[in-house]
């Protein structure tokens, strides 16, 4: 590195030290000037460079450049006579050069700085919102517009990718394919629909910049269209949306002429437009009155009215309502429901209800999938049970295959012939849950069925009934399911006399209760007389031997349901799944897999380690924070404690985003709820 003495700290030598200093090429070795007030020695002071007001006992100091800044002659000769022949001495004009230069370079930045705030101030106070990222996608300037709509602030967003703040945003598809998008449509995240122009920024060498978007909430929108638009275009946008729609539609005038119809009319009616615009009404009509007429007489909505249409007597069911503008009649619109269809799928719900109330056990043992230790203790524990009439209690985390063991269970006792009755005790409201568990007698309360209704626990008389998510059952329904197991018997709501039953209770939980029982929202007296039977089910982390074996039984079952045709699944894949925590257990495992197979070519056979995924092993002490866990501590409750803190790490990491936390801990947004509720993580955030 050269080693260079800067004689003169006026302007012109400032101007040198900063631009030599920037360089990193250069050692400044000392600044020397007479005057002890000189701006550059103050400067070179502040960056640690020595300073003196003498040059000569400098100049031997092995210097290979001496850069003499004073503009004096004098200096500059007595410097040329006094250095060694090495020595390379710059005279004072081109320091003075420099000077002038850099001035000018500052002044341009000055003028550059002043043009992009005038601009700035510009896109702050236009209407619509402005958000302008770089080639890469990262947000560079967001206005106040834009802050308002999206309800966030400009630090929240400027440096970070679009696609952290808009997750559906088609910004990064503009930098791709450099084309403009107008007028599109698009939901942000805090549920504001917005209609959205995207535009890339390519300068003169045709070198793409980045792209930015100017959009604007779609409620004003509306309200300008509203107020500029035409007949045409409001039968344009009318007719988009009857076209689009699969119920058939057929639109007449205040006449009772055809106006508009769409290929769902007729589909069912047979009718194209040719027999049906600018005719009558009762063009359609094959037997009954025109409804459309009727509700242009009264100007009164008609529902649910049976006529026969189009060539084919068609049996249909008819809603139609009248269009009124500014108190002025302008025509009736139809919708036409064919009642085969319509007949169908009440049969079909019908059947649905009927399967799902009536289901018998689907699996046995022999679909339980696991030959590890902690698994055969299971089973066997399992298939006890199965033969005594004892209340089976199954313990495990979410995703392990609980309910597996319940229909196993089932389908192995001396009751698999009778009913086999699921109930989630989780997702049946409090209200309604003591109704459907027990039923109900006639005039319980407003809105009860005629003659009362049987409960599921009658339901299931002589068979099993299989209470999930017992832990989350209040304390008021502990106290009556306690009475069904000591007395063998139900009261309906809303009657007196007592029903004997006879049926067999599998409850699974995976709630720790005997830290609820601490904590007094869980019956002690109802937890022994669950808890004859326990049964814990092990996590897929406990018996990741079964891996292989769980993953080859899971690429069957999707081949069956996705039509593919997978065949193995590679050892460096198996090994990824295996480094895996697997916090969702056999679902997850599920999940995973079923992706890979999805995204995998048609013609691929084997899952390698690159369709997977990315499975990322997050431990707590990442993040600074470490979860204490003491040697007396249960299993469940050391298990639980750690659920709850990553949970919350990862939900403040995604801004208290729903959305984006459940699919970074690739559960369903249903079970991050549940977990949230359950660890009292909900309460004060922010949606």
């Amino acid at each position: 590195m050269k080693r260079v003495l800067i004689v003169g700290a006026g302007k012109g030598g400032s101007a040198l030290l900063n631009i030599l200093n920037a360089t990193n090429i250069l050692e400044i070795v000392a600044m020397i000037d007479i005057n002890r007030n000189a701006p550059g020695l103050k400067l070179a002071k502040k960056q640690n460079i020595p300073i003196d007001n003498q040059w000569e006992s400098w100049i031997d100091k092995n210097i290979d450049i001496v850069i003499e800044a004073t503009g004096d002659e004098q200096v500059f000769q007595a410097i040329l006579e006094h250095r060694s022949r090495k020595t390379v001495v710059i005279p004072g004009t081109v320091a003075y050069i420099i000077s002038e230069l850099f001035d000018e370079k500052q002044e341009l930045l000055e003028k550059v700085e002043l043009q992009m705030r005038n601009q700035a101030l510009i896109l702050n106070n236009i209407r619509d919102g402005m958000i302008v990222v770089n080639n890469q996608g990262i947000i560079t300037f967001i206005n106040k517009s834009a802050e308002e709509i999206m309800e966030l602030k400009k630090h929240e967003c400027e440096g970070k990718s679009i696609e952290t703040i808009i997750t559906n945003t088609h910004l990064p598809e503009i930098l791709r394919n450099r084309r403009r998008e107008v007028n599109q449509k698009l939901t942000l995240e805090n549920d504001k629909q917005i209609i959205t122009t995207r535009i890339p920024i390519i300068n003169a060498d045709n070198l793409l910049l980045g792209a930015f978007a100017v959009f604007k909430d779609i409620t004003e929108v509306v309200k300008l269209a509203e107020e500029n638009t035409d007949l045409k275009e409001i039968k344009t946008m009318l007719e988009a949306i009857i076209y689009s729609s699969d119920e058939a539609i057929s639109v007449v005038d205040e006449q009772g002429l055809g106006m508009m119809i769409n290929p769902a009319y007729t589909r069912i009616t047979g009718l194209t437009e040719e027999d049906v615009i600018d005719k009558p009404a009762t063009t359609d009509i094959s037997e009954g009155e025109s409804i459309h007429m009727r509700v242009l007489q009264t100007r009164r909505a008609v529902r649910g009215a049976t006529l026969k249409v189009g060539p084919a007597k068609k049996e249909v069911y008819v809603n139609v309502a009248p269009m009124i503008v500014d108190g002025k009649l302008k025509g009736s619109v139809g919708v036409i429901h064919d009642i085969s269809e319509v007949q169908a799928l009440t049969s079909e719900l019908k059947r649905a209800r009927q399967i799902i109330r009536n289901l018998e056990a689907k699996y046995t043992f022999d679909d339980i999938i696991g030959k590890s230790p902690e698994m055969k203790i299971a089973l066997e524990q399992a298939k006890v049970g199965a033969r005594t009439p004892a209340t089976v209690l199954l313990r495990g985390h979410s995703g392990t295959g609980k309910e597996l063991f319940a229909h196993a269970i089932h389908h192995e006792s001396d009751r698999k012939h009778h009913k086999f009755i699921r109930v989630n005790c989780a997702a049946i409201a409090e209200s309604i849950l003591e109704s459907e568990l027990f039923g109900y007698e006639d005039g319980a309360f407003s809105g009860a069925r005629r003659g009362g209704k049987k409960g599921l626990f009658e339901e299931a008389n002589n068979g099993s009934i299989f209470l999930d998510e017992i832990g989350e059952l209040s304390l008021n329904m502990q106290a009556k399911l306690l009475r069904v197991l000591q007395e063998d018997e139900i009261v309906r709501v809303g009657g007196t006399n007592p029903v004997a039953i006879n049926v067999r209770i599998i409850a699974a939980t995976n709630v720790n209760l005997e830290k609820a029982i601490m904590k007094k929202t869980f019956r002690e007296d109802l937890y022994y007389r669950l808890s004859r039977l326990p049964i814990y089910v092990p996590s897929l982390k406990e018996r990741l031997s079964d891996l292989p074996l769980l993953a080859n039984h899971i690429i069957l079952k999707i081949n069956q349901d996705y039509g593919r045709d997978v065949q193995f699944i590679s050892k460096e894949a198996l090994t990824a799944l295996k480094e895996y925590h697997w916090p969702g257990n056999i679902r997850e495992l599920e999940n995973v897999i079923g992706r890979a197979m999805i995204y995998m070519g048609v013609h691929e056979k084997t899952i390698e380690r690159k369709h997977l995924p990315d499975l990322t092993l997050n431990h707590s002490h990442q993040d600074g924070e470490t979860v204490v866990l003491t040697t007396t501590e249960p299993l469940q409750s050391a298990v639980e404690k750690y659920e709850k803190n990553y949970i919350k790490k990862v939900y403040e990491q995604n801004n208290f985003n729903k959305t984006k936390t459940a699919k970074q801990l690739q559960i369903s947004i249903r079970n991050l709820y549940y977990k949230l509720e359950k660890y009292q993580l909900a309460k004060g955030s922010r949606q």
